[in-house]
């Protein structure tokens, strides 16, 4: 078994293909929301993806064929000031789980933060999605609390 984890280049049309491939089988995935990507985004995704410098996207291959992914954002940490590094998005595909990719996905990832003077890396999970909180808690991901009295952060939005 071969496997290859490369940056993405958003001007290869191939790997742009596979990225958007595996982003709308993550989609479709109840962990993912349930639903396939908007036609919108499929369309203009990697368009808007390539007007910002500060986000990248790593594509894991077995055997040549697209078995996972990661899509980055850089942030900024003003307590620390410096970068940070947020995991947007992260899965590997049904039938390549199992073998050990998202630790070698998540290695990437902090050869990337390291490389870009980060002072962490954050990502969000859901609480039912104990393979993928289990699979973060290998890769060295704990709750963040600032102080145990008050708790751990949540996540939380308002949609626009």
């Amino acid at each position: 078994m071969n496997i290859k984890i490369e940056l993405v280049d958003y001007d290869n049309e191939n790997q742009t293909n596979e990225l958007l491939l595996l982003l709308n089988e993550y989609a479709k995935d109840p962990m993912g929301g349930g639903s396939e990507l908007a036609a919108c985004s499929k369309i203009n995704l990697i368009k808007e993806l390539k007007k910002r410098s500060f986000i990248f996207s790593i594509i894991c291959y077995v055997d040549g064929k697209p078995a996972g992914f990661s899509n980055c954002i850089e942030g900024f940490s003003t307590f620390k000031c410096k970068p940070l590094l947020n995991i947007h998005d992260f899965a590997v595909n049904p039938e390549f789980r199992g073998l050990q990719l998202s630790q070698q996905l998540m290695n990437k990832i902090e050869d990337v933060a390291i490389s870009k003077g980060c002072c962490k890396i954050t990502l969000e999970v859901l609480e039912g999605n104990q393979v993928a909180q289990n699979a973060y808690i290998k890769a060295g991901f704990k709750g963040y609390e600032l102080d145990p009295e008050m708790g751990k952060a949540m996540f939380w939005e308002k949609s626009l």
